[in-house]
């Protein structure tokens, strides 16, 4: 019997999907994003943000938290 190969987690997400993820509204994501606080990247007219962007950004947001306690 063959082992199960793992299905990769997705690596891009599209707006909508990460103001799910992250509970935020679309005009702060792209607020963010112009800030340079999340990355993003374009393929033809669709903006996508990067799984690892995500992670990143959640990651400052705590090290931000912490900071100011």
């Amino acid at each position: 019997m063959p082992t199960p190969v793992a299905v990769p987690g997705r690596h891009l997400y599209r707006v909508t999907e990460a103001m799910k993820l992250l509970s935020m509204s679309r005009s702060f994501i792209y607020e963010q994003i112009r800030a340079g606080r999340l990355r993003s990247v374009k393929q033809g007219r669709a903006r996508l943000i990067p799984a690892a962007a995500i992670q990143t950004y959640v990651q400052m947001l705590i090290d931000e938290s912490e900071v100011s306690l």
